[in-house]
């Protein structure tokens, strides 16, 4: 009737992987996460597909809670191999 109780659009796993510059992310790239206070990340696949895991903290989260609504893309930031590693 309103649009109340419609189903949620599950995550394209097809949707290619980009951080919020669009830079595309792959399995052991490190990122800063722009969510969650995690800090500086590593990209990770598992059993349940990717994860960002926190260096400073340890914790987890799946790719598919860190994606910007408005532009699908992820909100993360690729870490450059010439960019300093503390922000």
């Amino acid at each position: 009737m309103f649009g109340i109780f419609k189903k949620k659009k599950k995550a394209d796993p097809d949707t290619p992987m980009v951080d919020i510059n669009q830079n595309p992310l792959l399995d052991g790239d490190m990122v800063i996460s722009l969510r969650y206070d995690m800090g500086l990340c590593k990209v990770l696949e598992t059993e349940q597909g990717l994860v960002y895991e926190s260096v400073e903290t340890g914790k987890q989260e799946n790719w598919t809670r860190m994606i910007d609504a408005s532009t699908t893309f992820q909100k993360v930031e690729k870490v450059k191999d010439d960019q300093s590693l503390t922000k």
